[in-house]
């Protein structure tokens, strides 16, 4: 998936104002969705985007969102409920989450559906995913839900400016005042929202932050540099989280036109995950973040999902993660008519991948504890399968550091706080460049769910700051 590039009927501006109601930077989904709510409040609100793109992180996601309560589980006959998504938030982030944001997500997370639904929003198929108890991953088109938003905002008078990086945040010794650009133009604000993405592509972060990605693979927004976590950091903002960066298991293993970022999750449909000597190396139905964390310190680091012409058949063209047929016609698939046949494709010593699966299929056939602890095929969901229906097939899959899922400690009314937990005065924040929310581990549709949640919050409570603008 690529940004919103054409800007055609967009709110674009292209005159620097010299002081707005709400400023936020940043235009994945919680920008757009904090610069939406904050004109819904009546308040002149302008975007700034560092690039020339719209879109970020939120455009190079699988666009799942975690939903629970909803049509469309309803229509798909799904039980669900907020307090099952409650209990999973707590228990994938390792119980590391500030429960407090955990609350207020689950608090607004279907009125934000409604709303989101509510400006023209589709949701497709709703399926299981990594750490979900039940099936709650909404697929959309993002980039349809940011122009969408955005001409929402247009209309309420709204404006966003693309090739506009802000550098620095302006503080008068009480509270932010606004912001001022890499080109040394300032623009005053009643309240600043920092919706600005995580640092997935700054190599010297990564290396302060997380070390132990060293190894993986990058991807995500090119704008994401930590520019926000700086900034609200030159004021003494807290961070939350930064320990449990992790990467994202199932990405192509090299550079490939066809790889958007998202990588594909085989193993979550019936796959097995293995390395180089051809055994297994984990739990195939935990978050994929914990099989990335496995499949780093595998040999070689680079492993193969390895499946059938049963899981093959569960390919979804419109779900990113599970686009198994769209691999294939890339030519990003090994295929062979036996297993010892794609053993030898793909280069593993000699029955290794035989035995692998042989112990697999015979412990599924007679109930027999698996060697891992597997007993679903994602999270809570879905039983395994044998792997013994032909062709069967093998992706070379490594981890890849798609986001950072840590960083400014918030509040929940979404104002960034200060080292010592006081609020930065009109500073706000939402979307990656937070921590808090995920803990040690992230549930499958969060990152897309806590930015339309949050980034919506973060507008309101930003519109709510005394203003002398006239609008």
């Amino acid at each position: 998936m690529n940004g919103v590039t054409g800007v055609s009927g967009l709110p674009v501006e292209t005159e620097l104002p010299e002081r707005v109601g709400v400023l936020v930077l940043g235009a994945g989904l919680a920008g757009c969705a904090a610069l939406l709510a904050a004109a819904e409040a009546g308040r002149y609100a302008l975007l700034l985007e560092k690039t020339g793109e719209i879109g970020g992180s939120t455009v190079k996601s699988a666009g799942l969102s975690a939903f629970a309560g909803t049509d469309e589980q309803a229509e798909q006959g799904i039980a669900d409920s907020v307090d099952l998504l409650r209990e999973d938030l707590l228990d994938v982030g390792g119980r590391r989450n500030d429960p407090a944001l955990v609350d207020l997500y689950c608090e607004h997370q279907l009125e934000t559906y409604r709303w989101l639904k509510g400006h023209g929003v589709q949701y497709g198929e709703i399926h299981a995913a990594s750490g979900q108890s039940a099936p709650r991953s909404h697929p959309a088109d993002t980039t349809r839900m940011l122009d969408l938003l955005l001409r929402a905002a247009g209309e309420r008078g709204a404006r966003i400016m693309l090739d506009a990086p802000g550098e620095r945040l302006l503080h008068d010794g009480s509270r932010v005042t606004g912001v001022r650009l890499a080109d040394g133009r300032d623009v005053r604000a009643d309240a600043v929202v920092l919706a600005t993405g995580g640092f997935s592509m700054n190599p010297e972060l990564l290396a302060t932050f997380a070390p132990q990605m060293e190894h993986a693979l990058r991807q995500g927004g090119a704008g994401n540099q930590g520019d926000g976590l700086k900034m609200a950091m030159a004021l003494g903002a807290g961070l939350r989280d930064t320990p449990c960066i992790k990467g994202t298991y199932g990405h192509y293993h090299v550079e490939h036109p066809d790889e958007d970022g998202t990588g594909i999750l085989a193993v979550y449909k019936g796959a097995i995950a293995v390395n180089r000597e051809g055994n297994r190396f984990a739990d195939e139905s935990r978050n994929y973040k914990e099989i990335g964390d496995a499949a780093l310190v595998q040999p070689g680091v680079t492993t193969w999902q390895v499946f059938d012409s049963r899981t093959m058949a569960l390919a979804n063209d419109e779900v990113p993660i599970y686009e198994f047929a769209g691999r294939e016609r890339a030519g990003m698939l090994a295929k062979a008519a036996t297993i010892a046949g794609l053993e030898a494709e793909i280069g593993l010593p000699e029955g290794s991948l035989l035995r692998t699966v042989e112990e697999y299929n015979e412990a599924i056939l007679r109930g027999r504890p698996d060697p891992f602890g597997r007993t679903h095929l994602s999270g809570g969901v879905g039983k395994p399968t044998p792997i013994d229906r032909p062709p069967y097939y093998a992706h070379p899959s490594g981890t890849v550091v798609l986001a950072t899922y840590c960083g400014l400690t918030v509040d929940t009314r979404m104002r960034v706080l200060d080292w010592w937990g006081a609020p930065i005065g009109r500073l706000y924040a939402a979307g990656e460049v937070t921590g808090g929310f995920h803990g040690a581990g992230y549930m499958t549709g969060t990152s897309i769910g806590k930015s339309g949640v949050f980034g919506r919050l973060a507008g309101h409570h930003a519109a709510a700051e005394e203003s002398e603008l006239e609008w």
